[in-house]
């Protein structure tokens, strides 16, 4: 199954691999597994640690003749330090090095947060930059600059609010592609939808399956648990299919990619055959009384002592 929603945006594979949290040591065989499996999308980012194992699979896939580069389609990330525009490019060619690609499909900007350069996680307010200080527009730019080289052929952004998306449209001389944002049953997203699929923009969903094995320290206490909800496993039950089946299918039945992760070969493939379930109106409907606005990946993090940054402020609620 593809995505085509815009006869002027290319064609992506609708379920990639996501590579967030997989340990170095697992990713590569992720990788080289999900791609013996059918994936053609991977998606990755240098914060996650590990593009150069990611990268070793790719390349040692290609040079088998399993796949072909033009076969592929791999998302990576500007990380929150490189947002000045004189860091942007030396960061893409980063991570191409580590990937060991030529270019990338699709570039997006990690989060509408930014730090000062060599700042892995801020300590102090000195480390930080506001958006007033380092302006989203200006690192688009040099993004936008990046396409005219050669090095990535699509742009797009990530966890961005439907106001941060709209001011960037409006300001963009290349609209963004994608908005990669968390999307599942408790955090449905409809109104971001509904901007999207108006602008011509697609939508990637992270966490699709609740991110239940992210780290403790971004879990809160007694947080429901997507993959154990009676309805879903209801649904699950009647398709005789498991619930992260019905949780993929759901997302991509409203024309959402998804990139669910995981290092188990069994895991890799369920997730893969997500795309014969077909679920029914009625399936859609019950579905829909889930959301609750729950976010696993709230952005908190961000809000530590000196940050010019609020939960409230990254996501405009």
């Amino acid at each position: 199954m593809e995505l085509q929603p815009d006869r002027n945006h290319p064609l992506v594979p609708i379920i990639g691999l996501g590579t967030w949290k997989s340990k170095p040591g697992q990713v590569y065989a992720a990788v080289k597994e999900a791609i013996a499996a059918g994936y053609r999308h991977i998606d990755c980012a240098p914060a996650y640690g590990n593009e150069s194992e990611v990268g070793a699979a790719i390349g040692e896939a290609i040079k088998a003749g399993a796949v072909t580069r033009e076969d592929l389609w791999v998302t990576s990330k500007l990380w929150n330090n490189a947002h000045q525009p004189d860091q942007v490019l030396p960061a893409l060619l980063k991570t191409l090095h580590d990937l060991r690609l030529d270019y990338l499909d699709l570039f997006l900007i990690h989060w509408p947060v930014a730090f000062k350069a060599e700042v892995s996680y801020p300590r102090s307010r000195e480390d930080w930059l506001s958006l007033e200080e380092m302006p989203i527009i200006a690192t688009w730019q040099a993004m936008e600059e990046c396409l005219g080289k050669g090095v990535v052929r699509h742009i797009g952004v990530s966890n961005f609010s439907i106001k941060k998306l709209d001011d960037l449209h409006r300001q963009a001389t290349v609209p963004p592609l994608m908005n990669q944002v968390e999307i599942h049953p408790y955090l449905q997203q409809q109104a971001m939808l509904d901007y999207c699929r108006g602008q011509g923009i697609m939508l990637t969903a992270y966490s699709p399956l609740g991110s239940g094995d992210r780290p403790k320290a971004l879990k809160s206490a007694g947080e429901p648990v997507l993959l154990q909800d009676p309805v879903l496993q209801g649904i699950a039950d009647r398709h005789r299919c498991a619930v992260s089946q019905v949780l993929l299918a759901w997302a991509m039945a409203r024309g959402v990619i998804v990139i669910p992760k995981s290092v188990e070969p069994k895991r890799i493939r369920q997730n893969l055959q997500a795309v014969t379930v077909e679920l029914q109106a009625a399936d859609m409907a019950a579905i829909a009384e889930l959301d609750r606005g729950y976010r696993y990946v709230d952005g908190s993090f961000w809000q530590s002592e000196g940050s010019p940054y609020t939960t409230a402020g990254i996501w405009d609620e």
